[in-house]
């Protein structure tokens, strides 16, 4: 038998796994980095963070992400130049880490590497009849694995897309597994550059299950912010959007495209949600002259009723739902303001209440993902949900 196969047999078999989750969003801020000890699969699964970090990309290395980053057309050249590139950076920050936590490479089973999204194209988007639904994310695993030492499953998304789905949201599956609860219905709220959720019934009917994106989270207000100020990478505190007012014209242009008027399930991405967008919003409000603090307001809003009306739209008003947040935007005051006040039949909380720091939660979730792929057997998921195909997802990579 390959050794490699030997040692992944081996891995499985354990009673607990040590599993580096590695997560890097549409943000382009930083690769997050959480090492969770697992015990059990499926809805059986126990997991500890064990640590936790979000390492800042320099400079260089968001200027080179953002040369192929949601763009139509790239120089190829350097979009297959960014493959191994970006696994490399990452399999740096991981060595770095783990010296730095004082754990050996050969202590860590597996690493789970969602990649680099580089553009996101479900078929609502591209509108293309003869192709169907596609994502991309580089950061090549086998690269990953070869500079650690450590086994490396990566490239999530492509299973989900072959099954049925869009690619996204994957949460979905590590949410249920590991923050269902009997008798609570819950809404798992992740708030990134575009904005998901996770609704969780309390009785445990996996059938139940709803996962959805709601449209941009931070990715119109991060953009702007770094296209109007130097240096800033976001509105920090909401300094900026408190001091500007809504401008209600603005907000309805902003409103006006066929991804809101679309059923849910969905998903989207920065291929949409992006500065030409708010551009052309502002041509058709005649709103091109209205003051930074004013845009700022107005995507802080826009951003809230998305979320708030997809929630409104697939939840029972009547009943009451316990929310944990996470996500760079669970940090915006007002934009959690917004959703308090749209929302009073929700209670508001982070996932820290349930035992998983917020800003690793995504990381968390993908090493659930990994350890799913060599664990689970899939029978805790029935067979028809919308957008959730009862799959293991993950493309494994040996170190040698």
């Amino acid at each position: 038998m390959n050794p490699n196969i030997a040692k992944l047999y081996s891995i499985a078999s354990r009673s607990e796994r040590y599993i580096l989750g590695l997560m890097s969003g549409t943000s382009l801020d930083g690769l997050d980095v959480a090492l969770c000890r697992f015990t059990g699969s499926g809805l059986q699964t126990a997991i500890e963070v064990l640590q936790f970090e979000t390492v800042n990309y320099n400079e260089d290395f968001k200027k080179e992400i953002k040369t192929v980053f949601s763009k139509k057309e790239v120089n190829l050249e350097q979009l297959t130049l960014l493959n191994p590139f970006i696994a490399l950076q990452h399999a740096n920050i991981v060595n770095t880490l783990l010296q730095k936590w004082n754990i050996k490479n050969e202590e860590v089973d597996i690493i789970a590497s969602h990649g680099q999204t580089i553009y996101h194209a479900p078929q609502s988007l591209h509108q293309q009849n003869k192709f169907g639904n596609a994502t991309l994310q580089i950061g090549d695993g086998d690269h990953l694995a070869v500079a650690t030492g450590i086994i490396t499953i990566s490239d999530f998304r492509q299973k989900h897309i072959a099954a049925g789905g869009e690619g996204a949201p994957l949460a979905v599956y590590g949410d249920y597994l590991i923050f269902s609860k009997q008798g609570e219905d819950r809404v798992l709220l992740n708030i990134g550059g575009i904005a998901n959720f996770t609704y969780l019934p309390g009785s445990m009917d996996s059938s139940k299950i709803f996962s959805t994106d709601t449209g941009p989270g931070n990715t119109m207000m991060d953009a702007y912010m770094q296209q109007q100020f130097s240096g800033k990478y976001f509105d920090d505190g909401a300094v900026i959007a408190l001091a500007g007012k809504v401008n209600a014209n603005l907000l309805t242009a902003l409103k006006e495209n066929i991804f809101f008027k679309k059923p849910f399930p969905k998903t989207t991405g920065p291929e949409l949600f992006n500065l030409n967008y708010l551009q052309q919003a502002k041509e058709r409000s005649a709103t091109q002259n209205i003051s930074i603090e004013d845009t700022m307001a107005t995507l802080n809003k826009f951003s809230a009723d998305a979320i708030t009306d997809a929630l409104q739209s697939t939840t029972d008003q009547n009943r009451t739902y316990a929310i944990f947040s996470s996500g760079g935007g669970m940090h915006n005051p007002l934009l959690m303001q917004h959703l308090k006040n749209a929302l009073p039949h929700f209670n508001f909380d982070t996932t820290a209440a349930l035992h998983i720091n917020p800003d690793a939660k995504e990381a968390v979730l993908f090493a659930v993902l990994a350890n799913e792929c060599i664990c689970g057997d899939n029978d805790d998921l029935q067979k028809d949900i919308a957008g959730m195909p009862a799959v293991s997802m993950g493309k494994i990579s040996f170190p040698g």
